[in-house]
This record gives structure tokens, C-alpha cells and sequence, in this order.
């Protein structure tokens, strides 16, 4: 027999008492800025690209798309390194490009705006420019889930690229990286939680979520969730091939002495399985 409940006043505001303790969400603005905050390094990203550019053609490289590049923000200062820089910003979602509009690209010069472009546009799409450079970093492409749409991917990059080029993307694993564990980094103003919700081995589908909690206290949960498949290296660098690139270079982070990584990156193909790691491979056509 089904009892029908009614509320009493008192239930009436304890349930609005709760509704009042609901976090409030985050604007646009501030949850980009957090993430910017906590994750991206564009100079040091920069720096890299243009070492190991020069190291394979003798050359520092002038063009750059970035693909899922989110604010663009690795693009924006891109073209701030000269006046022969030029980068474009591929992304399909506006919010993070308009973002980066109104942040990144508003605050470069007019000469440096007319060399950066920001493209709203699948990065499987065909465009009518080439690069010295193509980047997709922060595992972005960890959202092809399925190899034949990775091999998609690789494939419509390769025909992109011209003969002297590189394509660069970023990768992360570790023992850590597959386990439901959430880590917390402390910044002046902020904390940063990197959050392994779940992770299926039979398929190597996980899901990730970025929380943040702000200065005032409050932790604000799921900011950016991330539906992701974990590729591995080898995995990669096969499926590159496979796309048409002639060769794949690996990098591995060096440690200090208390064993954290050092920032210097060099080409390996042998490395300790550590509890959490990020590295790069670069691909030439």
C-alpha cells in the first residue's frame, strides 16, 4: 500500500536550508582561469617544440596549429616568440575559444593578432594550410576511444604536415593512473584535484575529473570531466606509423636527486614504470 507523504513546515525548511548550502557553480572565466592556473606551461611546451624542431632540421620552426586547443592560449604565445610566428587554434567547442578571445588573444598586438587564428572546426576536417608544427597536447585525443578512429586522426594530421615538419602530442600514465585515486596539488589560491573516478581494464576506459576549491573554501566538484580510453606508448607509436609517419621519438623525464621529475626531457625507449609520469613523442613525416 502506497503512503503518501506530506511535508511539515519544519521539513518545508529544512529542505530549503539545504538548497541554500548548494555550491555555487563556477563562472566561465574563473574555471578556465583555475584550470590555466593549474595545468598548462605553454613556454615550457614552446621551448621543447622549438629544441627538438631545430635538432631534426636545423631550423627553428615558425608555424604552429594547436588541435583541441581549448583558450589557444600555447597558440597566443606562439606568435608573440617573432613577426614571422604563426599559429592557428583548432577547437569545436566556442566556450574555450571565447575564453581565449577575450584573455589570450585581446591582449597580443595588432600585428600578433592578424598572425593568430583561432578555427572553430572538428580536427578531422580538411584545411587549406600546412605547419612546420602540429600539437595535441593535455591527452586530448585520449577521446578516440576506438584505434581505427585514432588511426583517423593520425592520418588526416600526416596529410596536413609538410616535408619538413613534426607532430607532437603528450601522453601520461604510471601505476597510479589506473587506479580510483583522487590527487590534490596547492596553489597560492587554489587546489587542484586530479581525480581517476573509474577505470574499466578490460577495455583501458577511464574517466577523469578536475575539482577545484577556491580561496573561500569551497570545493567545487566535476569542473571538467574527461571520458577518456588510456593509450600506452608502444600502442602510439605503432598507430603513428601506420598513419604514414616515417619515424617516432620518444622522451623521457629526467629526475633530481630526491627522484621528481627535473623538466629535461630526452629521447628513450626505456624507462621505469614510476607511480605517475607525463612524456611526449614526436612524430615526422
Amino acid at each position: 500500500m502506497a503512503i503518501k507523504r506530506t511535508n511539515t513546515r519544519d521539513e518545508q525548511r529544512t529542505t530549503k536550508k539545504v538548497a541554500a548550502k548548494k555550491t555555487p557553480k563556477l563562472s566561465r572565466d574563473e574555471k578556465y582561469r583555475l584550470y590555466l592556473a593549474s595545468v598548462q606551461n605553454p613556454q615550457a611546451d614552446i621551448d621543447f617544440i622549438n629544441k627538438e624542431y631545430k635538432a631534426l632540421y636545423g631550423r627553428a620552426p615558425l608555424t604552429l596549429r594547436e588541435d583541441f586547443c581549448g583558450t589557444g592560449m600555447l597558440a597566443c604565445e606562439w606568435v608573440e616568440q617573432g613577426d614571422k610566428h604563426k599559429a592557428y587554434g583548432i577547437d569545436l567547442d566556442m566556450e574555450p575559444i571565447s575564453y581565449g578571445f577575450v584573455n589570450h588573444f585581446s591582449e597580443l598586438d595588432e600585428d600578433e593578432q592578424k598572425r593568430m587564428k583561432y578555427i572553430n572546426a572538428n580536427v578531422l576536417q580538411t584545411f587549406d594550410f600546412k605547419t612546420d608544427v602540429v600539437v595535441a597536447f593535455n591527452f586530448s585525443y585520449y577521446l578516440f576511444k576506438k584505434r581505427k578512429d585514432l588511426l583517423a586522426y593520425f592520418s588526416s594530421v600526416r596529410k596536413h604536415m609538410k616535408k619538413d615538419s613534426i607532430f607532437m602530442i603528450d601522453m601520461f600514465g604510471g601505476t597510479e593512473s589506473r587506479q580510483e585515486l583522487e590527487e590534490s596539488v596547492k596553489h597560492k589560491n587554489h587546489t587542484y584535484y586530479w581525480d581517476c573516478s573509474s577505470y574499466n581494464p578490460l577495455t583501458a576506459e577511464c574517466m577523469y575529473y578536475i575539482h577545484f576549491k577556491t580561496a573561500d573554501g569551497v570545493k567545487h566538484e566535476k569542473v571538467f570531466q574527461y571520458d577518456w580510453r588510456m593509450w600506452d606508448a608502444r600502442e602510439l607509436m605503432d598507430i603513428l606509423e601506420d598513419a604514414g609517419f616515417s619515424k617516432t621519438h620518444i622522451y623521457w623525464e629526467g629526475v633530481d636527486k630526491d627522484g621528481t621529475g627535473n623538466g629535461v626531457f630526452k629521447k628513450s625507449l626505456k624507462a621505469e614504470n614510476c607511480e605517475s609520469w607525463v612524456t611526449y613523442i614526436c612524430a615526422q613525416p
